[in-house]
């Protein structure tokens, strides 16, 4: 019988052992270090697990070969891991952006399927035990761990990045790589948080807003998304920062971020509804100008943004003024400080080098029998389950084992 051993209990690794379990003749045991399994899944969508988007495309990935992820994603689609997940039993939703969810809203249903599935299959789980070191050996492969020596024929490395620490997040697969001649490129956190000038940021915490949010070095884009904002203490959060932190994490310094409030109307435009309730509430303290265009406190904070006097009527608002405000609406910009790091990020950008894997496979061009899949490689995706959806593709072609 062929023993395979998966060295990680998260997302790509489960459906790894759940692949390679789809023959009898195999043992498969999975090594997982934290004290259960899936603990990171767990969190992903703020608990609710935004377990793939059916948009997904190689153009959603990153890394220095994001073309990389073609293959597997080529061999295991949005629409095949969703036929896969009602096939154990799970239920589940697509909303905005083709963002699918469970549709019990709980991560737990997801790795419940999944736990399910591995009791059924025989795969056998081994949790608070770490891979010290991956030795080859004649036929196969011995991991070493705290207590023993395994051997196995094959050999699946799942065990993630070092994003989300107290989650389980880790740097042992770079490290249980490295002897066996594969490198890895720097790494950044990414879909993270954004750190900024405070003054602003800090009056506005709990704010959330639907937003343009732009990455500007000096005037020149670096890029762009859509999508809700959040204001923190200390800067922005929410799905639109998520989507530029990765570019942010990893370009340099002097950067700055630009909030457009209005993305769906010109300054003009904006200009002229401003000059309207100018019009029509002269009396009204210009603090109140945006109310019922714009959350309260933000507005506020774009009049002071913009240097008007809050107290003043509107009345007393030259158009050079309302010209100002409009602008501030389109063009809130403020200094990026960085972001924050891989404890509070959701994934790793960067990661082993894929030019050592064959992409059809996984398998490691000069070490036959070690497979590596998920986070651990070197591609990231976007926000929106993108992420997830590499860790079902990539675990599901690990798994097949070259076959």
């Amino acid at each position: 019988m062929e023993t395979v051993i998966i060295i990680g209990g998260g997302a790509s690794g489960l459906i790894a052992a759940l692949t390679a379990a789809g023959d009898k003749n195999r043992r498969v045991i999975i090594l997982e270090r934290q004290q259960r399994i899936g603990r990171k899944l767990l969190a992903t969508g703020n608990g609710r697990c935004n377990l793939t988007n059916t948009g997904a495309s190689p153009e959603n990935y990153h890394g220095e070969v994001p073309d990389f992820a073609a293959a597997a994603l080529e061999k295991f689609p949005p629409k095949a891991a969703l036929d896969y997940f009602r096939s154990l039993g799970l239920v589940t939703v697509e909303e905005y952006g083709g963002r699918v969810y469970p549709l019990s809203d709980s991560a737990n249903s997801v790795l419940d399927v999944l736990r399910f599935a591995l009791d059924q299959a025989g795969v056998e789980l081994r949790c608070s035990c770490s891979a010290r070191e991956l030795r080859r050996e004649s036929g196969g492969w011995a991991v070493v761990t705290d207590g023993e020596t395994l051997h196995a024929d094959k050999l699946i490395v799942a065990c993630g990045g070092c994003a989300g620490a107290k989650l389980g997040g880790v740097s042992d697969g770079y490290e249980l790589l490295k002897p066996l001649g594969h490198k890895r490129t720097g790494l950044y956190p990414s879909l993270v948080q954004l750190l900024t000038e405070p003054e602003y940021p800090r009056a506005l915490k709990g704010v959330r807003a639907d937003c343009r949010l732009r990455l500007l070095s000096g005037e020149e884009l670096l890029k762009e998304s859509r999508g809700e904002l959040q204001f923190t203490d200390s800067g922005l959060s929410g799905p639109a920062a998520f989507d530029i932190s990765r570019a942010a994490s990893t370009g340099g310094k002097g950067l700055s971020v630009s909030a457009d409030f209005f993305a769906e109307y010109s300054a003009g435009d904006v200009a002229a509804m401003l000059s309207l309730r100018r019009k029509n509430l002269p009396e009204l303290d210009t603090a109140d100008i945006l109310t019922g265009m714009l959350h309260n406190r933000l507005g506020r904070m774009l009049v002071k943004y913009a240097a008007l006097d809050a107290n003043a009527p509107l009345k007393t608002l030259s158009p050079a003024q309302l010209g100002a405000l409009a602008r501030a609406c389109k063009d809130f910009r403020l200094k990026l400080l960085g972001t924050a790091g891989f404890d509070n990020a959701q994934v790793t950008a960067g990661g082993i080098r894929t030019g050592g894997f064959n992409p059809e496979t996984l398998e490691s061009w000069f070490m036959p029998g070690l497979f590596v899949c998920g986070e651990l490689l070197d591609i990231d995706g976007d926000c929106g389950g993108y992420n997830l959806q590499w860790a079902w593709a990539s675990g599901r072609l690990a798994g097949r084992l070259g076959l």
